[in-house]
This record gives C-alpha cells, sequence and structure tokens, in this order.
C-alpha cells in the first residue's frame, strides 16, 4: 500500500512540474529559432547561466572569469561521431577568432577522463571540462538537448545562440563575429 501512495504522489508531483513548465515562457520561446539554431537577440537574453567546473586537464574553471569576451561552449563526447567530424571546425573558428575577445570551451559529457583526454588531444587548443553526468546543460535555460551542440555566450555571459547539431566552420564563425561585434550590455550603452 505504501508503494502505492508513493508512486501517485509521485505522478502528481511529476503532473504539477510538468503543466508550470508548459504554462511558462521560456528563454528558447522568446528566440529566434531556425534550422537547429537558436539565435536570441540582445534585448531577448536571460541572466547568464553558472557554468564552473573541473578542466580535463587538471584545475578549475569557472565561465565567469570570461566576462567581457564571447565564449563558445561546445558540448562533446569521444564516442560521438559527429563530435569528431566538427573538431576541426571548431579549432579553425577558434584561432580565426580569438584575437576579437572570443574563447572556446569544450564540456565533455558520459565519458570517461582517459577517453576524452586521448579525444582532445592534439584536436583542440582551448581547455574542457570534464562532466561525465551532463549536469552543466541542466543550467541553461536554453538547453543544448543533443550532443554536439554548441552554445555561444556574449560577452555578459548571456546564451546568444544554441546550435543543436554539428558545425561547419562557415556556418559557426560568422554566428561568433557577429556577437562578438556586439557591445556589451552592461557597459552601459544600452
Amino acid at each position: 500500500m505504501n508503494t502505492r501512495r508513493w508512486t501517485a504522489g509521485l505522478l502528481a508531483t511529476v503532473a504539477t512540474v510538468a503543466l508550470a513548465a508548459c504554462s511558462s515562457t521560456s528563454a528558447e520561446e522568446t528566440c529566434d529559432n531556425r534550422d537547429g539554431i537558436i539565435e536570441c537577440a540582445p534585448d531577448r537574453r536571460s541572466a547568464p547561466p553558472k557554468i564552473a567546473g573541473e578542466l580535463l586537464a587538471g584545475g578549475s574553471y569557472d565561465v565567469a572569469t570570461a566576462r567581457g569576451q564571447v565564449v563558445v561552449v561546445n558540448f562533446w563526447g569521444s564516442w560521438c561521431a559527429p563530435c569528431r567530424a566538427e573538431a576541426d571546425d571548431l579549432e579553425a573558428t577558434y584561432q580565426a577568432t580569438k584575437a576579437s575577445g572570443v574563447t572556446f570551451l569544450g564540456i565533455n559529457v558520459q565519458d570517461s577522463k582517459d577517453k576524452a583526454i586521448a579525444f582532445e588531444e592534439g584536436r583542440v587548443s582551448y581547455p574542457s571540462l570534464f562532466d561525465p553526468a551532463s549536469r552543466l546543460a541542466l543550467a541553461l535555460d536554453i538547453p543544448p538537448n543533443t550532443i554536439p551542440a554548441t552554445v555561444v555566450l556574449d560577452r555578459d555571459g548571456r546564451i546568444a545562440a544554441v546550435i543543436r547539431a554539428a558545425v561547419k566552420r562557415e556556418g559557426l564563425q560568422p554566428i561568433v563575429e557577429r556577437i562578438a561585434a556586439e557591445q556589451p550590455a552592461s557597459d552601459g550603452s544600452r
């Protein structure tokens, strides 16, 4: 009998949470969504997400330390064929945009640390956080929902774009350059 009550209580709670989520306006609904790319106008971007954790190479990192820079966050796994395919394009975009105040951060998910380190070696020169449980994606108002996925944070740390597919340099670089050309909202110009 206790199991039935517990199950009924759990189902009621899940239903309540689901209904509340459906009735509220999400950040994603206020942004443009075209061809798997969600772009948010500066006045539609929500508060910066908290993204921090242990780096694959050791030490820790908090994306808040990169305020003032555009941060391209790529969710990846060594087991993911599209992740392998996009690695060169991510690195090329990083190299082409870093002089414009752009930095990149990988977030490795659902992986063993050894496999993640081996995958990253020689492929990319920017750091990656180790998040085998995929918890960091939960901090985002517009979750990536797929692997690979790329999230572009503006200079204020807010989500400006989410790409829910593997990227190519010719698609990613113009988005990054456009966001890098924006003036930060925190400078008082908006």
